[in-house]
């Protein structure tokens, strides 16, 4: 078996056009030459064919696919024949969310509500379905041209349905690190309240177009989830609106327990911002507080490992002013006579 590409035939779909490439897969636009349908093919490279998680990961995303149904959802078709692993899907026609976001002026705050308000009804029905989706993510948003969105990827989504599909096997840091809850970080599968922490961060970006925790690199930002508190939206848009400041601060809580219950309630709050009363939820997150913190948990970790080498030291010390007494030879009385 070898790769596919551009102008050749898979099954009953022709390869017409590469839409997009990934790490580990292909997406073509394609003809169905059964009813003429213009659909999406997406093809694992041939290195991943064999791989064990990785076949579990594009089985579990195409069985999802299939089941649900909804119109925030990319729909996933169900070939006459299959003759390789690959996944047909109805073919949307728009950008991705990623791609609006970086739009010259960004979104404004009205686009930005009526976005996070679809894709709360998305999660509404699919955690009604018993699914959570674990991995959303701008990039796995799609818009079409009548500005409705479309939820696609879940190949690492929870299915509580399929009792088979377990959490064993599967790495416990996957997902996108930006848009991770931190139980996720944390190496826990979640529950309804992951993907609430994921829209609240999507929300937050839309807004202000920058994320509520931000580092060098990947492990810090992970790290920082866990540990720190998120930077206040006002700290990049001093004039965002106190509602939805609360709004978003509620559902990106650290804790699950302090976020959301589920995707319903904040559905409820996105549907009329202006009821929500602010609890102060960014008090103490400005700058100069998250500084201060920051600040705090480096002076221990001095303190500790100071201490540490303090007691080390007075231990070597120690041992040198009071030297262990030298143990006196055994005496043999084997041979002696009384």
């Amino acid at each position: 078996m070898r790769e596919v590409g551009v102008g050749e035939n898979l099954d009953q779909y022709k390869l017409i056009e590469v839409i997009a490439r990934s790490g580990m897969a292909s997406i073509f636009k394609a003809i169905d030459q059964v009813d003429g349908a213009t659909v999406a093919i997406k093809v694992p490279y041939m290195q991943f064919e064999s791989d064990v998680v990785f076949y579990g990961r594009f089985q579990r995303e195409e069985e999802v696919g299939r089941r649900l149904n909804h119109p925030g959802i990319i729909k996933v078709l169900t070939p006459m024949r299959k003759s390789r692993m690959y996944i047909a899907m109805e073919y949307v026609e728009g950008p991705s969310l990623r791609a609006m976001m970086h739009e010259p002026g960004g979104l404004s705050v009205e686009k930005a509500l009526d976005l996070a308000r679809q894709l709360a009804e998305t999660l509404v029905y699919m955690h009604g379905e018993g699914v959570v989706h674990r991995d959303l993510k701008p990039e796995n948003v799609l818009v079409t041209a009548e500005g409705r969105t479309k939820v696609m990827d879940f190949g690492i989504a929870l299915d509580e349905t399929a009792r088979r599909l377990t959490w064993s096997g599967l790495s416990s840091t996957i997902g996108t690190p930006d848009y991770m809850a931190p139980e996720q970080v944390s190496g826990r599968r979640g529950d309804v309240r992951t993907d609430v922490y994921s829209l609240g961060v999507i929300l937050y970006e839309m807004l202000t177009g920058h994320l509520p925790h931000s580092g060098p690199n990947v492990y810090n930002v992970m790290r920082a989830k866990t540990s720190e508190d998120p930077q206040p939206p006002t700290a990049f848009k001093p004039d965002l609106d106190p509602h939805l400041e609360e709004i978003i601060l509620h559902a990106i809580e650290r804790s699950p327990r302090d976020r959301y219950a589920s995707a319903a309630e904040m559905l409820a709050d996105l549907s009329d911002p202006s009821r929500v009363v602010p609890k102060g939820r960014a008090q103490g997150l400005h700058p100069r507080s998250l500084a201060l913190q920051r600040a705090r948990r480096t002076a221990g970790y001095v303190l500790f490992f100071t201490s540490l080498i303090g007691i080390l030291v007075f231990l070597i010390w120690l041992a040198n002013r009071y030297p262990a007494s030298p143990t006196p030879p055994r005496r043999s009385y084997r041979g002696q006579v009384k």
